[in-house]
């Protein structure tokens, strides 16, 4: 297994990532391939950010012929939940709450979408509490 790091996704990491979601499994050409509608990467510039996430640990890869196959051992959900994380402590200071009014001072959340994460507050805080 390849050495870990702790640092999130660069923009590049996370588009190849997307692909390695949607695709389950794929080797270079077919990232490239995949990126290529929005990017036009070389060939070894993909094989390197693929390398860079293996060492990351975020893919494994297996030898299949005389190529390697990448597949995603970071989720979706888990790469999200650092990306958020990371933007609650950078840029307001830890503060979840923070980050909720600003969303809602900038009229990103929405009355309808702040009443459903109530809900789901609420569903989370009886989870919690054994359904008390």
């Amino acid at each position: 297994m390849a050495p870990r790091s702790p640092k999130g996704l660069t923009p590049l990491e996370l588009e190849i990532m997307k692909v390695l979601w949607a695709s389950g499994r794929a080797g270079v050409q077919a990232v490239r391939e995949a990126l290529a509608p929005r990017r036009k990467l070389a060939y070894t510039t993909v094989q390197t950010m693929l390398n860079v996430l293996w060492r990351k640990g975020r893919v494994r890869r297996t030898l299949k012929d005389r190529a390697y196959v990448y597949q995603p051992v970071l989720t979706r959900r888990r790469a999200l939940r650092q990306a958020v994380g990371d933007l609650v402590d950078r840029l307001f200071g830890g503060s979840a709450e923070s980050l909720v009014v600003g969303l809602v001072e900038s009229r990103h959340l929405t009355p309808e979408a702040l009443a459903r994460l109530t809900r789901a507050l609420e569903r989370e805080r009886k989870d919690r509490d054994g359904g008390r």
